[in-house]
């Protein structure tokens, strides 16, 4: 995958939404194929997500973003609808880890989080470590450890390991 990541519409959303109603609990256990995982994100907080989101948009959150409990698919209804990047002002311990190990790009950025509005364009170039709103403005963010950069390419950790088993060039 390049380094260039998102370039879609930004839907913007506050501090402490948490996994409950990211993917709601209730369906942990009865949901098994991808468009049923899919079909209910963010139901609760956007009941019109599902029908706006398109491949490449972005997700923009505030404070605590993903916290609650450790639900894989809170981040994984994100990637099967076309997010592949959650801009947040920060994000529990517990979804950051849960994004890295599935591929979904979380960065957190106070600023660019502050700034985004909704629909706006947003992409990420990983090169830079530069978020890119527009054509005018632009957020630096920390730069990725090569671990998690490899993670995050390869669509996290399963795909990581198996193209590290399979000796392929990471």
């Amino acid at each position: 995958m390049s380094g260039i990541w998102g370039g879609g519409r930004a839907f913007r959303y506050g501090d402490d939404v948490n996994t409950d109603v990211i993917f709601p609990g209730k369906y942990t256990y009865t949901l098994r194929t991808d468009e049923e995982i899919r079909s209910v994100a963010l139901e609760d907080l956007d009941p019109t997500f599902r029908e706006r989101v398109q491949p490449g948009d972005v997700i923009v959150g505030g404070r605590n973003w993903g916290c609650g409990s450790s639900r894989e698919q809170a981040v994984t209804c994100l990637l099967l609808s076309g997010v592949e990047v959650v801009i947040a002002a920060s994000f529990s311990r517990i979804f950051y880890r849960n994004a890295i190990n599935n591929g979904l790009l979380a960065i957190a950025c106070s600023a660019a989080a502050e700034s985004i509005e909704e629909g706006e364009r947003v992409s990420v170039r990983l090169d830079r470590s530069t978020i890119e709103v527009g054509e005018s403005r632009h957020f630096r963010f920390a730069p990725f450890d090569a671990r998690v950069l490899e993670l995050i390419r390869h669509g996290g950790l399963v795909e990581a390991t198996r193209r590290r088993l399979a000796g392929a060039a990471p």
